[in-house]
């Protein structure tokens, strides 16, 4: 849920936040100490001198700022306060009506836009101006693909030239996998070969790439497999080895799953609690159901399985593709990795 403060400046402001909060939830109204009211209710409210005494602090404290107040005064205050469109609050302006709405500021990433689409289908009678190129075109945004699954995004600053791009009916070359390019709309949109990136491509991958395009890094879903009374020492030590030969890091780790007879596996169990996975665990039925060509696994001999660590992955991942074939570790643990 969104922190909000709605920031006001005279009466008719505050009259208007107040009629404004019963539209949303987890909301904080900052009133002038001039504002004419009676001293018990600005109690109930955060009271401020001058607008520079609180937005700063607000700044760093709140998902989405609202001012309900001169569009000129807000871009003048907020100016001195501006870092980048990766951290900024979500700045929107209203009218004192409520039926003017402005994202003035991290319409994408910070929300802004999504907020006030919100608030226009609340409040009655209202209109949502959104400026941003892409939402007005219906153009794909890469960065709200990034923030939909909660994707990390490398070298932001050029998102610019992608967006510019598609805008224009240019082009775009896209580095990824089938089934996270399949599920991306957008006739302008090529798929390539991580081979082919060039200055005009965008890449959509976990792994690093010594490049300065436009890189959104999916979440991994990683299956393993043990023998029985693995330890959670073996089992972590497997995982680094893992990360390390991938350069993969623990935080890109979304969850793992594995076989539902490891559901006992105590040092499996241990290792998921310790960094604070949700793991899955998968009937026979449902491993044996993936059509996708596995590697040979021992599994098949003992449990009838056409594998553990590999068809785990791909049923627990988002867009059930394999990128890492399964690793065997110490001759008892196996690793591979989807997305």
């Amino acid at each position: 849920m969104l922190k909000i403060a709605i920031v006001t400046i005279n009466k008719p402001s505050f009259e208007s936040a107040k009629k404004l909060e019963a539209y949303l939830e987890n909301v904080d109204i900052y009133i002038s100490k001039k504002t004419p009211i009676d001293e018990k209710l600005k109690t109930n409210y955060i009271v401020f001198d001058k607008l520079n005494d609180i937005l700063p602090a607000a700044w760093e404290s709140y998902d989405a700022i609202i001012c309900i107040l001169a569009i000129g005064a807000v871009v003048r205050k907020i100016a001195p306060l501006l870092k980048d469109k990766a951290s900024d609050p979500a700045i929107l302006v209203i009218n004192l009506a409520l039926d003017k709405i402005v994202p003035l500021l991290s319409g994408h990433l910070g929300g802004a836009n999504e907020l006030a689409n919100t608030l226009a289908l609340k409040l009655p009678n209202a209109i949502n101006f959104i400026s941003t190129a892409t939402d007005q075109t219906k153009t794909i945004a890469f960065e709200m693909v990034a923030k939909k699954y909660n994707w990390q995004i490398i070298n932001l600053k050029s998102l610019a030239n992608i967006s510019n791009r598609l805008l224009n009916k240019q082009s775009v070359k896209v580095a990824t996998f089938k089934g996270i390019f399949e599920t991306i709309k957008e006739k302008n949109l090529e798929l390539i070969d991580f081979e082919n990136i060039d200055e005009n491509s965008v890449i959509i991958s976990p792994f690093e790439y010594e490049v300065k395009n436009l890189h959104l890094k999916p979440k991994l879903f990683l299956g393993i497999g043990c023998n029985r009374g693995t330890s959670l020492k073996e089992i972590e030590e497997a995982l680094f080895m893992f990360l390390k030969k991938f350069k993969l890091n623990i935080e890109q780790i979304e969850n793992i799953g594995s076989f539902d007879a490891k559901s006992d596996e105590i040092g499996l169990l241990e290792f998921a609690k310790k960094y604070e996975f949700d793991i899955k665990f998968f009937s026979k039925d449902s491993i044996n159901s993936i059509c996708t060509d596995l590697s040979k696994s021992k599994a098949t001999q003992f449990f009838g399985l056409k594998g553990v660590a590999e068809p785990s992955a791909i049923l627990l991942s988002k867009f059930n593709e394999l990128i890492i074939k399964k690793e065997v570790y110490n001759k008892k643990i196996t690793i591979a990795g989807a997305i």
